[in-house]
Formats: structure tokens, C-alpha cells, sequence
């Protein structure tokens, strides 16, 4: 079952994403607090899967007015190659388009191979154009990896 995602999933979003080899979370922007403020600027676009009873997979979704962008898409790995991804993604933009987005970006980090691998094959396009900059207000808001 996919569904639209609230507060009160965070642990079990949060224990999903400290499960995934080399998931980044940040200190601040994935902290409980900060992920409420994100899901109630964006209330109906995130979204998590539940199966056997429990989440399985989810993506923050969100959008400025202009264009959205999906965050930390993740699915369980025993729960991978069935179409629960992409079930939350095209979950994601029909909610995107709702509200009117016309356009919908994400960031993989290449050493993602498993994710990159998921975009192409889901019929993303991968940019060659830009450069993606980033500017850091919050030097407390550090990205940890899970260790393998």
C-alpha cells in the first residue's frame, strides 16, 4: 500500500533510512523537527510504502511553486525489484501535478549505483548541461553515511 506520508511515521522512516548502506542523513534537515517543517510545507506530496505491516519504502517530495524534488527514496532491500519505488514515485508526481508542477528534479549521488541504476531504467534523464552548486547557512546540519 502506498500512501501519503505524516509526522508520525518518522521513526519507522528513520530506522528504514539508518538500515540502507550509505544513506545520508542530516543532523538537522533529518532530525524529527526538521522533517516535520518539511512535511507541513509539503503535506500531501511525500509518501511511504507498508508492507508485511510495516514502511518499506518512502520519499520526501516537496515543492517550491515552480518545480519539485524528491528526497531520500529509499525501499527496504528485501523489498527491492517489485515496483515499489516506482509505485511511490509516480505517487509522488501525480501529487506534484496536483498542484500544479510542471517539473520535478532529484539528486543521486553517483557513487549510487543501485539508484542510478533504478532513474534510467524508470525513464529519468540524467543532466549533462549544469553544474549543481550548494551553499551551507547550517554548519550544524552535517550529512553522516551509514556504514556498511
Amino acid at each position: 500500500m502506498i500512501r501519503t506520508m505524516t509526522i508520525d511515521d518518522y521513526d519507522e522512516v528513520r530506522s528504514l533510512w539508518m538500515s540502507i548502506k550509505g544513506f545520508g542523513i542530516r543532523s538537522v534537515d533529518d532530525s524529527r523537527e526538521g522533517v516535520e517543517a518539511f512535511i507541513k510545507r509539503n503535506p500531501t506530496t511525500s509518501v511511504v510504502a507498508v508492507e508485511d505491516n510495516k514502511i518499506v519504502g518512502a520519499i520526501l517530495c516537496g515543492h517550491d511553486g515552480r518545480r519539485g524534488c524528491l528526497y531520500h527514496v529509499c525501499v527496504a532491500e528485501g523489498y527491492r525489484m517489485r515496483g515499489i519505488g516506482k509505485s511511490m514515485v509516480v505517487f509522488c508526481m501525480n501529487a506534484l501535478k496536483e498542484e500544479h508542477i510542471n517539473k520535478v528534479s532529484l539528486i543521486a549521488f553517483t557513487k549510487n549505483d543501485v539508484g542510478n541504476a533504478f532513474w534510467r531504467q524508470i525513464g529519468w534523464t540524467k543532466r549533462e548541461d549544469l553544474n549543481y552548486y550548494d551553499f551551507t547557512l547550517n554548519e550544524d546540519n552535517i550529512t553522516a553515511f551509514n556504514k556498511e
